[in-house]
């Protein structure tokens, strides 16, 4: 059940003063193979991301992100020193923002507008990509997943806004 929005949590949700910024971009072309990065990419409403595998009409997940914060506490969690967000398999790493916060609201990012729909879990490959426990150290770290409601083009340094 929804928050009365007149109610003290609702107000605490939806205090969100700081923007926040895209600080890399990554496009999945198939299942199996490895993640490209791109400095900017075509954001298709209704679909996804132009190059990625989910862009033909993903629904909910047309866009997934993680929340660059919370990179080293997986890699903590998973004993690296540090880990490539293409190792994630996330489209955009965001900073500045908690990505939790935009879960079921809409945001900006640029000229891009998007809905939070739902927590993007982790998937069994994390295992692989991570080593054992791999899975695990991503729990509660995998990022947002959205859908596109206004198209445009992404950019590395774009500012993300909760609407």
């Amino acid at each position: 059940m929804p928050l009365n929005p007149e109610s003290p949590l609702a107000r605490l949700m939806a205090n969100l003063p700081r923007r926040g910024r895209i600080d890399w971009i990554g496009l999945r072309p198939a299942r199996a193979l490895p993640m490209q990065a791109v400095e900017q990419v075509d954001a298709v409403a209704g679909a996804g991301l132009a190059g990625d595998r989910y862009q033909a009409g993903s629904g909910k997940r047309g866009v997934t992100l993680i929340q660059a914060e919370h990179l080293a506490a997986i890699a903590a969690l998973s004993g690296h020193a540090e880990i490539a967000p293409a190792t994630l398999r996330r489209n955009l790493v965001v900073s500045g923002i908690p990505l939790v916060a935009l879960k079921g609201r809409r945001f900006r990012i640029g000229e891009v507008e998007l809905e939070g729909t739902e927590s993007c879990d982790p998937c069994s490959r994390m295992e692989d990509a991570l080593g054992p426990g791999g899975y695990n150290a991503m729990r509660g770290h995998g990022g947002l997943c959205a859908r596109i409601l206004r198209g445009g083009v992404l950019h590395v340094g774009d500012e993300v806004q909760a609407l």
